[in-house]
């Protein structure tokens, strides 16, 4: 196969709060241009905390800047938790670049009042 054939951006959310995956969080997907912004995808995560399926894949992966934003703030709101108002952490954004045809992984580490991303494999 190809690089461009095996090129795809995938996603996972641990909730760090109660040590386990981030079940049904939504997330939207969106490539950025300049000052413009297009949503590529709207997803929720899985009871393993991750996508069922990858956010790009083969065509659809295009090299460029993207941000992903996770609704950290109704996540909690459905655990039931009671939190300050305004949340400290309502939407999760994360920008980021993919330069090359390759499989980029960009998990979150999730809790009410921190969070913590990184290149994943």
């Amino acid at each position: 196969m190809t690089p461009k054939e095996t090129a795809k951006l995938t996603t996972h959310v641990l909730d760090t709060s109660l040590g386990r995956p981030a079940a049904n969080l939504s997330l939207a997907l969106w490539r950025v241009e300049g000052e413009q912004r297009a949503k590529v995808v709207d997803a929720v995560t899985n009871a393993d905390g991750r996508c069922d399926s990858p956010l790009l894949a083969g065509e659809s992966f295009l090299p460029g800047v993207y941000e992903l934003v996770f609704a950290a703030g109704t996540y909690f709101d459905r655990l039931g938790l009671f939190l300050p108002q305004p949340k400290f952490l309502d939407e999760v954004v994360i920008r980021f670049g993919l330069a090359e045809p390759t499989h980029y992984h960009v998990p979150l580490l999730l809790s009410p009042f921190g969070y913590s991303t990184y290149r994943g494999s």
